[in-house]
């Protein structure tokens, strides 16, 4: 996100209509990522929960907004409070703001800073949904993300982009989330799933993708909308910074594929279309925060090792006998970490900021500043993550019944079926003699 700006009176910005109307392209864009991100998780888990994986996305869309209007703006973005959290009463329900006034040492309306940034909340707590697919009840699902973007999400967006936060101030860089959104992420993904334990028959039952293609749409819409994501977190377009970060996010994202399915032929013989879209999303995590600071061959790089270790790490829950369901551990919170770190050595010094990486010349300084920010989110997002999990699952309960599980989530949470199979035959009267009974067709899908 880019930095605060200082200006004299005399020339004190004005709005600008190109970089407003950019700004909001940019925010619908980063709003097309959790359909896209819903889409992606859908077509992961079997068919049996594939409208609950969409609905686990969707209903962030509805309560972090309203959250955001109320409060949650405020506390992220508002006047600084001891370098951890915000506030500003005329941020509260968004109802002392000007239409034109300007966020402060910038271009464009406070309106259309704050949209740009709500889209950033919505998609974190969704993106944590990956890690908990077939056995978290949706009402408790909807608490938790009420409760965690309350206490984690808010005070962390302040750390990293407030003005006064302490990262901020301490010069930790995230142009675009991989502390605040993906380490933030990944690491309450970890933190839940230990308390609510593994899916039945984890490491036992295959738990196939029900839908790649379905996958591979959700990969592309993610693509497509980080370039908003990315690009529009310099907030403009007045100095080609964004420029570079679009490049850079779609240099970065190619390499971490062709490198996901290199090591995937390596090791396991294949190219796999699963692997293709996992590794352009451990490619767009590693080069979010990065991106703003590196030059377009630093971004292959960065791409490629995201690409490789982000590959072995979705491994790393056979090893340890944690089930994140949908690799959000591997991708987000690895890509997040790697990509932070990366800009300790990868840093030109001669984009965003002058904080130059130990490749440039600029020693181990840079370095150290992002391994506070990317373990003091971690850490944070980890514990109190794992305590919202542990108060839900004590008060209301976090899992639907074995049963449940094992039937199917979508038919007990939410009444419905992602496919109605009693369509693919004439009925009763036209059904072929010997041919299989709707039932009975459904029963030999992957469940």
């Amino acid at each position: 996100m880019a930095s605060a700006i200082t200006t004299l009176a005399a020339d004190a910005p004005t709005l600008s209509a190109a970089n407003t109307g950019f700004m909001l392209i940019c925010s619908a864009l980063v709003m097309l990522m959790t359909p896209g991100l819903a889409f992606f998780y859908g077509g992961m888990v079997r068919v049996k929960s594939s409208l609950n994986m969409l609905m686990m996305s969707f209903i962030s869309l509805g309560i972090v907004t309203i959250l955001w209007v109320l409060y949650g703006f405020s506390l992220a973005f508002g006047t600084d409070k001891g370098s951890v959290i915000g506030w500003t009463s005329d941020y509260v329900g968004l109802s002392g703001i000007g239409i034109t006034e300007l966020w402060d040492g910038y271009t464009i309306p406070v309106y259309v800073f704050a949209v740009f940034q709500l889209m950033f909340a919505i998609i974190t707590p969704a993106l944590i949904s990956g890690a908990l697919a077939d056995r978290v009840k949706f009402s408790a699902w909807a608490l938790f993300i009420t409760l965690w973007v309350t206490i984690v999400y808010f005070p962390v967006a302040h750390w990293v982009w407030g003005a006064g936060g302490w990262l901020f101030e301490l010069g930790v860089i995230d142009f675009a989330g991989g502390t605040a959104v993906h380490i933030n992420a990944g690491a309450a993904a970890l933190g839940v799933i230990l308390v609510i334990g593994k899916r039945v028959g984890f490491k036992k039952d295959p738990m196939r993708p029900h839908s790649l293609p379905l996958v591979m749409l959700g990969a592309g819409l993610l693509w497509f909308g980080w370039f908003g994501f990315n690009a529009g977190s310099w907030l403009g377009n007045d100095d080609g910074v964004g420029a570079v970060m679009f490049v850079n996010t779609q240099v970065a994202t190619a390499a971490a594929m062709l490198a996901w399915l290199g090591y995937e032929k390596l090791r396991h013989g294949s190219f796999t279309t699963l692997g293709a879209a996992s590794g352009a999303v451990a490619g767009l995590v590693a080069i979010t925060p990065s991106g703003g600071s590196c030059s377009p061959l630093g971004a292959i790089a960065i791409g490629a090792i995201a690409g490789v270790v982000c590959a072995m790490a979705v491994g790393l829950k056979y090893r340890f006998n944690f089930d994140d369901s949908l690799d959000v551990v591997g991708v987000h919170l690895v890509g997040g970490v790697l990509g932070s770190l990366l800009i300790g050595f990868f840093a030109t010094g001669g984009v965003q900021s002058d904080a130059a990486g130990l490749f440039y010349g600029g020693g181990l300084g840079q370095l150290g500043k992002q391994a506070i920010g990317v373990f003091s989110v971690l850490a944070y997002s980890l514990v109190a993550s794992a305590v919202l999990a542990f108060l839900l699952d004590k008060t209301m309960g976090m899992r639907v019944t074995e049963d449940d599980e094992v039937s199917g989530i979508d038919q007990v949470e939410h009444a419905e079926t992602a496919y109605d199979f009693s369509g693919a035959g004439g009925g009763a009267s036209s059904r072929p003699a010997g041919s299989l009974s709707v039932a009975a067709a459904s029963k030999k899908v992957d469940a």
